[in-house]
């Protein structure tokens, strides 16, 4: 097989969801399905945060600071590349956190064109070094409630973070594969729509929004495996201290072949009852130090998930080590669907509150 390297860059507006999206990423595109996923971070915060200099008073002028932004961003996209080209994956989804056009959203046209010259490049050929361009709309823009939401540093007011939205979607539109994804129902939904469209981009079947969840007798786990290659990944869910009562914040560490991935993940519930969710990958040291604020009235959440398709529909199956008996199984998409022969429902569990994570975590058993 011929390897299929696609570099995707993920822009937009302040307070867009790209870091949440970038986890969902990381679920859905597995090793052990054939995916490598290559994540490029942000490079201005990178400088600003990691070196200390950026466009600040006596530092340097936006024009200077956009010429190291480039020159770093240009650098980590030929890494990524020989990257790609290096690992055994026939499968590679190189993902970028902001790239080269974004800094088009901050000096004007003319400065900009002037530092890209100074690498011999101009708009049309750096265009070129992406397969395609998802715009994630700014939640200054329709969703204004979750605007200053999981990021306490936020600088930007709502009036600058749409302007600077609607810059950067204007710096992009040269591309040919520009996609953009707006507000218009819920946070939950946006990401399902940003997903399925890089999996349409990919030529892969996006997974389809909706989502039941049953309680099943423990069904032969190996059968499962033979017959629908369910394979099982471990994961480990641990609820953290909140001084904010309507915050609440989890970290989770899941491994399956020689992978780990580590997650951290805030949830708050609206007094409408809306749901804004963000979860962002984190380093192994990362999670180590959130352990130490572990709410030790609550047990972490064990489990195996065996992830498997039957008949177009995905579905997962939890395997708890406190339940011998019992399990939930997941299956999303549209109904009507149909379940594998090996699978015994004894319960219809969606929305019910004693079979969410927290409350397992609680009580300990199904």
């Amino acid at each position: 097989m011929e390897k299929r390297i696609t570099r995707i860059v993920l822009t937009g507006g302040p307070a867009a969801g790209k870091t949440t999206l970038v986890s969902r990423i990381l679920k859905e595109f597995k090793s052990e399905d054939g995916w490598k996923v290559l994540t490029i971070p942000e490079t201005a915060t990178e400088l600003i945060s990691g070196f200390g200099f950026g466009p600040f008073p006596n530092c340097m002028s936006m024009e200077d600071f956009q010429y190291y932004v480039i020159d770093d961003q240009l650098h980590k996209e030929r890494l990524a590349l020989r990257a790609a080209q290096a690992v055994p994956e026939e499968k590679v989804l190189i993902l970028y956190d902001r790239a080269v056009l974004d800094d088009k959203a901050y000096v004007t046209d003319e400065v900009f064109a002037q530092v890209l010259g100074r690498f011999g490049l101009t708009e049309e050929q750096v265009l070129t070094h992406y397969d395609a361009v998802l715009h994630l709309v700014s939640c200054a823009k329709g969703a204004e409630y979750a605007f200053n939401y999981g990021n306490a540093a936020r600088y930007e007011s709502i009036e600058d973070a749409r302007e600077l939205d609607d810059r950067t979607l204007r710096a992009w539109q040269g591309h040919h594969a520009l996609y953009v994804v707006d507000n218009s129902v819920d946070f939950e939904d946006k990401i399902n729509r940003a997903l399925a469209q890089i999996c349409r981009v990919l030529g892969e079947s996006a997974p389809e929004p909706g989502k039941r969840k049953y309680l099943v007798r423990m069904p032969d786990r190996g059968a499962l495996t033979k017959a629908y290659g369910a394979l099982p990944i471990e994961m480990m869910q641990t609820y953290l201290l909140s001084s904010d009562p309507d915050l609440e914040r989890r970290i989770r560490q899941q491994s399956s072949f020689d992978e780990q991935l580590f997650f951290y993940t805030t949830k708050r519930v609206g007094e409408d009852g809306t749901r804004w969710v963000t979860e962002r990958p984190i380093s192994g040291k990362e999670y180590v130090t959130y352990l130490m604020e572990a709410d030790l009235s609550l047990h972490s959440v064990r489990k195996l998930k065996y992830r498997f398709t039957y008949r177009d529909h995905r579905m997962e199956l939890d395997v708890y080590p406190f339940s011998k008996d019992r399990a939930i199984l997941f299956v999303y998409g549209s109904e009507p669907f149909a379940l594998p022969p090996e699978i015994e429902v004894l319960k219809d569990v969606t929305g019910d509150p004693a079979y969410k994570n927290r409350a397992l975590a609680e009580l300990q058993r199904l």
